[in-house]
């Protein structure tokens, strides 16, 4: 007798077994596949790291080769150097965030004196986490040029409108924000959806300038961030090796213990002030 077409399909048990082996093994692959794409430990040939640096559509597979550079770099190998032309041109990258890599890598080999050029040319970024980046690369040169943007580091940063429009805030004083965090929606018209203003900087919101329902133009201070304990600490291990007596005020109020601020911040502070006296006392007894 003919099998019936009933008897050649799996039985709904059967099928049940398989959908849920299915997801099983989609939870996971998917990770997998997803880690694999963002975990930057991954070696890649030259080969690869060429065509990364490439890929103008995939912006993380030029940030993976620039990772696996700088490791190369640590290493001592004068390989890479052969990718330093295309460095030199991603630092000019449409996206912060390439630019933003691109000034750290810079900064890993301080005997090439194209990358110095650049990341002076860098200090002057529209996006402060790239002039940041640019300035601590700059101290591993031992060049002072970014010593302005280390101070900027310890202090406020003022964030301003990018539309105008009605303001409605979405935080409030005192709560902490990392970089891209939305801090408040600008309505630009009844019928479009607002235009959202997000912290260019990781801090805390030290102080909103403007309450809901403000009418604001390009341009208006809305909102004073405190600067982050990581940026402070950065810019105080910055200005241990390029800092000058005048800075001393801008370092002082890291000098007394508080309840924010870890004692890494602490120790690092006096260990720069320290610094400081001790590099303008040698500079006084050497001129005389």
């Amino acid at each position: 007798m003919a099998n019936s077409p009933q008897a050649d399909s799996p039985s709904p048990s059967r099928r049940v077994t398989l959908i849920v082996s299915l997801i099983a093994v989609l939870m996971i692959v998917m990770p997998f596949l997803f880690w694999r794409s963002t975990w930057f430990g991954r070696q890649l040939s030259d080969e690869q790291i060429t065509e990364y640096l490439a890929d103008e559509e995939a912006p993380r597979k030029a940030q993976h080769a620039l990772s696996q550079i700088s490791d190369r770099v640590a290493r001592g190998d004068a390989s890479v150097r052969q990718w330093y032309p295309r460095i030199l041109t991603l630092a000019d990258h449409r996206l912060p965030k390439m630019r933003t890599t691109v000034a750290w890598l810079m900064g890993q080999d301080n005997q090439f004196e194209d990358f110095r050029a650049k990341l002076r040319q860098m200090l002057e970024d529209p996006e402060p986490v790239v002039r940041r980046n640019a300035a601590l690369s700059l101290v591993r040169f031992n060049d002072n040029g970014g010593r302005e943007e280390l101070l900027a580091m310890l202090g406020p940063f003022t964030v301003e409108a990018s539309h105008a429009g009605i303001l409605t805030n979405r935080l409030e004083e005192g709560d902490p924000v990392d970089q891209g965090t939305l801090l408040a929606r600008i309505a630009v018209d009844a019928s479009d959806e607002p235009a959202e203003l997000r912290s260019p900087l990781p801090g805390v919101v030290g102080k909103r300038l403007l309450g809901d329902g403000a009418e604001v133009s390009v341009g208006d201070r809305i909102t004073v961030l405190g600067p982050s304990p990581e940026h402070i600490f950065q810019a105080l291990r910055g200005l241990y090796l390029v800092g000058k007596p005048e800075d001393l005020d801008a370092i002082r109020p890291y000098l007394r213990p508080r309840d924010d601020m870890s004692v890494e911040v602490f120790n690092q502070a006096r260990l720069t002030a320290d610094q400081i006296r001790d590099r303008a006392s040698q500079a006084t007894r050497g001129s005389k």
